[in-house]
């Protein structure tokens, strides 16, 4: 039985959603411009936070930058060449997310996903990323913790999306993949969650690091 053009196409983007979220954009900054594994550093970890203590404020920025625009990628170039296939947009941005925390580029292993599954969501449902950002640069003025901010934002997507969802202008499943991918980022956290009880999560400082 030969394979319909549609459902081939449909593969390659869901195999290419999982390969553009593995690109390890802070690991390979620190290579290219410092010769340095930011996996042997700080946290370890190759996501944005890690790379600006590690490297710096610019390379950090540009971490997060890329690592946004991951997800963003994803599901816009989906959305546009299957506009009505709901499942298949959401399930890329999911892949891209994945992709960033298992990175096949780094023996499955990567970030905490929380820079790609904001681009994700500002493709998905921009005002819902927008109140969760706010979240996000609260928390952080506040206590000077990325983990708490990012947990704050996950919390604060899924309360907007309930909003949004309850008054009918967003469908059930964008509701469902908040949750499920806040849940995830949490997860992701449980051992900063752990450090802040106990004091000693690190606090992120501007001027710890000069470029």
């Amino acid at each position: 039985m030969e394979l319909s053009t549609t459902f081939l196409t449909e593969i390659v983007f869901i195999f290419a959603a999982f390969i553009i979220g593995s690109i390890p954009n802070g690991y390979l900054l620190g290579m290219l411009f410092r010769k340095i594994d930011v996996r042997e550093h700080g946290s370890g970890n190759v996501g944005a936070t890690n790379v600006f203590r590690v490297l710096g404020w610019k390379l950090g920025l540009s971490a997060l930058v890329l690592d946004i625009l991951k997800g963003l990628i994803v599901v816009t170039a989906t959305r546009s060449y299957f506009p009505e296939n709901t499942y298949l947009i959401l399930g890329c941005g999911i892949l891209a997310i994945l992709g960033h925390i298992f990175s096949i580029f780094l023996k499955f292993k990567g970030g905490k996903g929380v820079a790609t599954s904001a681009g994700v969501f500002i493709a998905l449902t921009p005002w819902a990323s927008a109140i969760a950002l706010v979240g996000f640069i609260l928390t952080l003025l506040l206590t000077k913790y990325v983990s708490a901010g990012s947990i704050i934002a996950s919390i604060a997507l899924v309360t907007a999306q309930l909003i949004i969802y309850l008054n009918r202008a967003v469908a059930v499943e964008y509701l469902i993949i908040s949750i499920v991918v806040a849940a995830f980022i949490i997860i992701k956290h449980v051992s900063n969650i752990k450090r802040i009880i106990n004091g000693t999560e690190n606090r992120l400082s501007f001027k710890r690091k000069k470029d």
